[in-house]
Parts: structure tokens; C-alpha cells; sequence
């Protein structure tokens, strides 16, 4: 009976130590598969628990302009979203999840799943969005639901690109802003892939 019993709290203990090794995305998530222009790609976060951020987001101090820090909601109307929003975002396939910098930063890193369409170019680039252009105008009546993301709170490339795709008759309501974006994903240990055209 003791044996029994000894043999049952170490199986407990062993299954502990297991359960407590996985660094999950949530109790009940430990990764997604999302589909990506190279394939299926799965999110996980790090497993290394002694994993640190990476240098190129650890910088604090930024000067400002142009590092300033954002506001949660770049225009009325607009959703501000985190990860699990993100995450449920793209493995649904709602739509697009643009990645809003430049194309040297996306190619460099990015997160799965993302497109880019730099802040500079969108509100000329609407059209692959499910607008459509006539008399030098945006009917955006069948816009898709999009998500946009750039570095972090301190940057302004994809704020920048959702109030120049409403200026130009993007509904608001179709927008979701991550702004945590890649700075907040990285300390996550979430996972990032190299961006491609």
C-alpha cells in the first residue's frame, strides 16, 4: 500500500515537472498552426526558460520624434488588440495581418502569417484590401477586416497607416491595431519568421 502510494506521487510529481517545462501561449494553447505565402508555420513561444529578450527591442530610450509613444487607439473606431486577439486573428483567417514597416525591417523578421505593405505605400495599395478606386476615390465598402502591427508602443509606422487608410475611407471598424507589435511578440519568445514576397 505504501509503495502504492510513493509510486503515485512520483508519477504526480513527474507529470508535474512535464506540465511545468511547457512555456504555453495559455493553459490551454501550446502552439497554432497559421498558413503563410511559404506554408504552415506553428506559433509556439520559446521553451528555454532562461531565454532573454532580444537586444534589437531591449532599447528603452528612443529619441522622439520620431520613437514617440503611441496612443492606444490610432483613430476612433478602431480595435486595439493583443497576442491571443492576434493569434485568434490569424489561425481564424479573418483577414490580412499587415505588417505596417518598412520592407527592410519585415524582411529581416516578422510574424507569421503578416503581408507587408509599408506605412509609406497604403493608402495607394487599398485596392488589395477589397477597395476599389473610381473618380480618384476609395469605395471601401467591401473591405476586408485587417490587422496592422510595427514595432511597439513607441512606433509610429503602422499608427501612421491606419489614419491615412480612414482619411481615405477605410470603415474603421474592419481595423484592429496590435500595438504592442514586434518588440511585445519577441519578449513573449513568440515565434518570427523572416518576411518574404
Amino acid at each position: 500500500m505504501v509503495r502504492c502510494l510513493l509510486l503515485m506521487l512520483l508519477t504526480l510529481f513527474a507529470s508535474s515537472v512535464v506540465a511545468q517545462s511547457e512555456v504555453r501561449i495559455t493553459p490551454d494553447l501550446l502552439e497554432v498552426e497559421v498558413q503563410t505565402v511559404d506554408g504552415p508555420v506553428v506559433i509556439t513561444r520559446d521553451q528555454d526558460t532562461d531565454a532573454t529578450v532580444d537586444p534589437n527591442f531591449s532599447l528603452t530610450s528612443r529619441r522622439c520624434p520620431p520613437f514617440c509613444i503611441q496612443p492606444m487607439t490610432p483613430a476612433p473606431g478602431v480595435t486595439t488588440v493583443g497576442e491571443l486577439e492576434l493569434i485568434d486573428f490569424l489561425s481564424s483567417e479573418k483577414g490580412p495581418l499587415i505588417d505596417g514597416r518598412t520592407d527592410d525591417y519585415y524582411l529581416r523578421e516578422t510574424i507569421p502569417g503578416a503581408i507587408n505593405i509599408p506605412y509609406t505605400e497604403i493608402a495607394i495599395r487599398l485596392d488589395e484590401l477589397g477597395c476599389t478606386r473610381s473618380n480618384q476615390r476609395w469605395d471601401c465598402a467591401k473591405a476586408s477586416e485587417v490587422m496592422l502591427f510595427c514595432n511597439g508602443a513607441w512606433c509610429g509606422q503602422s499608427p501612421t497607416a491606419i489614419r491615412a487608410m480612414v482619411r481615405e475611407g477605410y470603415p474603421a471598424e474592419r481595423i484592429r491595431y496590435y500595438r504592442g507589435g514586434m518588440q511585445a511578440w519577441k519578449s513573449l519568445g513568440l515565434t518570427t519568421v523572416e518576411g518574404s514576397f
